[in-house]
C-alpha cells in the first residue's frame, strides 16, 4: 500500500520546523515542492546539477536555523523566501569562482514585481541581522569601531572620540584585536562563517 504524501501550509511548516527534532516527511516536503524550481534557477544560469543539489542542501540548512532561531517573521511566502535565498547564494558562488552572469533568466512569472521587492528587503534584514549578531558577540566597543569604520567609512581620527582611546594607535590595535576575534569566532563555526561572508557580499 503506497503511502500518503503529506503536505504542510506555510504555517504548519515553520511550526514543524522549529520543534526539536525535524521530522523526515518535513525535509521531503521542502524537496518535493521546492528543489525542481530553485534547481531550475541555478541550471538557469551557469550552473550544473551538482551546483543546484549543493546550493539547494545550504539554503534548506539555512532556512532551518532561520527558522529555529524565530527570525523568519513570515513577510513573504516559504516559496519566495527560499527562492530569494537560492537566488543569492548561487550569486555569491559565482562571484567566488570569478564569473559574471550575462544576464539573469526569467524565474517564471510566480513572482510578482511586489513578491520580489518585499524579498530582497527580507534578505537585507536578514543578512544585516546576521552582521550586527556577530558584532554583538565582540562587546560594545568592538562593534562601536567596526560598524563605524566599515559601515560608516570614518576615519581613525573620526572614531577616536566615539571610544575615549589616548590616540589614534592605541585605537588600530583595538580594532585588529576584534578583527582577530570575529576571526576567531568564525574560524570555530565554518557553517556560519560561510553565512557570514555571503552576508558581506550582501551588504556591499
Amino acid at each position: 500500500m503506497a503511502k500518503a504524501v503529506v503536505s504542510f501550509s506555510d504555517q504548519e511548516l515553520i511550526e514543524t520546523l522549529k520543534k526539536e527534532h525535524i521530522s523526515d516527511i518535513a525535509i521531503k516536503f521542502l524537496y518535493r515542492s521546492y528543489y525542481h524550481g530553485l534547481s531550475g534557477y541555478i541550471k538557469q544560469n551557469q550552473g550544473s546539477e551538482q551546483d543546484a543539489q549543493d546550493i539547494f542542501q545550504e539554503v534548506i540548512v539555512t532556512f532551518i536555523e532561520i527558522v529555529k532561531n524565530d527570525k523568519f517573521r513570515g513577510d513573504s511566502s516559504i516559496k519566495t523566501f527560499l527562492f530569494t535565498l537560492n537566488k543569492y547564494s548561487w550569486l555569491n558562488e559565482l562571484k567566488k569562482r570569478g564569473r559574471v552572469l550575462l544576464r539573469e533568466e526569467k524565474y517564471g512569472n510566480e513572482n510578482a514585481p511586489d513578491e520580489k521587492d518585499v524579498s530582497h528587503l527580507l534578505i537585507a534584514r536578514e543578512a544585516k541581522s546576521l552582521i550586527m549578531g556577530m558584532m554583538d558577540k565582540l562587546g560594545d566597543v568592538c562593534k562601536k569601531i567596526l560598524i563605524a569604520y566599515y559601515y560608516e567609512n570614518l576615519s581613525m581620527k573620526e572614531i577616536l572620540p566615539l571610544v575615549n582611546y589616548e590616540n589614534e594607535q592605541v585605537l588600530r590595535n583595538k580594532k585588529y584585536k576584534c578583527l582577530k576575534s570575529l576571526e576567531q569566532l568564525l574560524t570555530a563555526d565554518p557553517a556560519l562563517a560561510q553565512r557570514f561572508k555571503s552576508a558581506l557580499v550582501y551588504e556591499q
